[in-house]
């Protein structure tokens, strides 16, 4: 992956984000370590977790991910390095966006991470029974104490959001550098339009989770074909639409055209749009990384961006 980087508010990260949502859930510890190797071997620097993975798991706590990547960071000495992203509100101690859980839950992922500050933090769902000021103004104080770097939003509505950058505007508080929407070529919707507007107007970077639509833009799942996935019904379900058809083969047209396969396109689609400065992607083991890794090497030529947009575009 090439090593040029892309600012997220004061922070310079790698345009893949290594998603951390798979540790201590579909890979083990030994697993996530090897991944997490080879991604940074690869020219990655930027990590994204929840305190909430993977709770979903039974006889999971919830705060899996964090602590296996807190070991992974202690044992290679590489916290200097990395750009750390972790997220507030759905673990199940800590659930919601009060001050003091905010509070309670940072201290809990600085704890698992075992580090000293998290570099990006975001609200992982709004918590709408929560008045944006006591949101940011928790947020804030994380900020001055030393313990966040900078603070990011993920699922939230238009008009949430712009309360909440006017009111750091205002307050002269610590403001959203960066939002993680729901995107990617099948999923467009949740993002364009209001909040895209917003990441525009006020400088945010957008960071897209489910970048491959849990996988369904790896090109692996195709009609017949029997996935081992947890999330294989979802992704599945997409061969059931017109527009996941067409943007599967557009994907394997441009794929072909370029020597790639069709993950490294939906990437590098997705790298391409306004605002969107890394897409999440995660990995099991190290054979699943060279096609996120190679998206950074390959920039697409508008006939190629405007035939995926245009199939993207079918109803």
């Amino acid at each position: 992956m090439t090593a040029t980087t892309r600012a997220v508010g004061a922070l310079q990260v790698s345009p893949l984000c290594l998603g951390g949502n798979v540790f201590g859930w579909t890979a083990d510890e030994a697993a996530s370590f090897a991944v997490l190797d080879a991604y940074t071997a690869g020219g990655g620097n930027f990590l994204d977790t929840a305190d909430t993975y993977s709770s979903w798991v039974p006889g999971n706590a919830g705060g899996e991910s964090e602590t296996v990547i807190g070991r992974w960071l202690a044992r290679r000495g590489r916290r200097d390095d990395i750009v750390l992203a972790t997220k507030v509100g759905q673990h199940p101690d800590f659930p919601g966006l009060s001050a003091t859980n905010i509070r309670r839950a940072a201290d809990a992922s600085l704890g698992r991470l075992g580090v000293d500050h998290i570099d990006l933090y975001y609200t992982h769902f709004d918590d709408e029974s929560v008045p944006v000021g006591e949101i940011i103004t928790a947020l804030d104080e994380l900020v001055t104490a030393g313990k966040v770097r900078e603070i990011a939003v993920s699922n939230i509505s238009p008009e949430r959001l712009a309360a909440s950058l006017e009111f750091s505007h205002r307050e002269g508080r610590a403001r959203y550098v960066a939002i993680q929407p729901h995107y990617n070529l099948v999923s467009r919707d949740t993002y364009e339009g209001e909040r895209a507007a917003l990441a525009a107007e006020w400088g945010l970077a957008a960071v897209p989770y489910y970048a491959l639509a849990a996988g369904f833009l790896t090109g692996k799942y195709r009609p017949g074909a029997q996935i081992d996935s947890p999330r294989s019904s979802g992704a599945a379900g997409h061969l059931e639409t017109a527009r996941g058809r067409a943007v599967l083969a557009a994907l394997d047209e441009t794929a072909a055209a370029r020597g790639v396969v069709p993950a490294t396109i939906a990437l590098a689609w997705l790298l391409a749009q306004p605002t969107v400065v890394a897409p999440i992607a995660s990995a099991r083991t190290v054979d699943q990384l060279p096609p996120l890794l190679a998206m950074a090497e390959l920039t697409l030529t508008q006939a190629e961006l405007t035939r995926l947009t245009e199939a993207s575009n079918v109803s």
